[in-house]
C-alpha cells in the first residue's frame, strides 16, 4: 500500500534533487541533490513527486550525509520494498519556499529562459542553463527565434562586467558581449 498522499501541484515546481535508489533495509533512500550546499535539500521537509498518476507529496523524516552522498528516511516508509515505488523520481519543491535573496541576487532557475540582449540591442538568444566553473558561473546562451544567429555562447556570469542588467519582469538580461565572439 502506498503511503504517498495525492497532492495539488506546487505553484511553481522546482527540481531540487532526485531519489536515486534504495538504501538499506529500513526504507531509506539515496539522494542526488541539486542544492548548494547539497545538504540544503534537507531544509525542505515536504517534497513533491510527479508520478504517472499525478503529483504526490512526501514528508522528510530524517536525512544525513553518507560517504560522498546523501540518504534520507521518508515518513511512512519503513521497508525497502515500499520505497522502491518512488526510486528514480525527481524531488520538487515550490519555488515560493526558497529563501529570499538580497537585491541583485538570483536563483539559477530565475535566469534560465531569459532573453540575452547586448547593450547595443542585439538578441543573442536565451539562457538555456548555467554552469559552475569554480572561478565564476557561466551562462549557456543558445540562439532562438529572432536571435543574431543560432550559435551557442558561453558568457561569464560576472555582474557589472559582462552582465549589466537583469529584468525578471521583462524576462531579459542585458550583457556587454560582442555578438561575433
Amino acid at each position: 500500500m502506498s503511503t504517498v498522499k495525492q497532492a495539488k501541484a506546487p505553484e511553481q515546481a522546482l527540481v531540487v534533487g532526485r531519489i536515486t535508489s534504495v538504501y538499506g533495509v529500513k526504507g531509506w533512500v539515496k539522494l542526488y541533490s541539486h542544492t548548494d550546499p547539497m545538504v540544503g535539500i534537507f531544509d525542505y521537509k515536504h517534497w513533491w513527486l510527479k508520478t504517472p498518476s499525478g503529483w504526490k507529496v512526501v514528508e522528510l523524516s530524517q536525512g544525513r550525509t553518507q560517504g560522498r552522498g546523501l540518504v534520507a528516511a521518508i515518513k511512512g516508509y519503513n521497508d525497502r520494498d515500499l520505497v522502491k515505488e518512488i526510486c528514480g523520481m525527481d524531488i520538487y519543491i515550490d519555488a515560493k519556499d526558497l529563501p529570499k535573496l538580497e537585491d541583485g541576487e538570483f536563483y539559477w532557475s530565475q535566469l534560465e529562459g531569459l532573453k540575452v540582449i547586448t547593450k547595443e540591442g542585439v538578441l543573442l538568444g536565451k539562457v538555456s542553463q548555467l554552469m559552475e566553473t569554480g572561478a565564476n558561473d557561466v551562462l549557456v546562451v543558445r540562439g532562438c527565434e529572432g536571435s543574431y544567429d543560432r550559435e551557442e555562447r558561453l558568457i561569464p556570469y560576472v555582474p557589472d562586467q559582462f552582465v549589466l542588467n537583469i529584468d525578471l519582469d521583462k524576462q531579459e538580461m542585458v550583457v556587454d558581449w560582442d555578438p561575433d565572439f
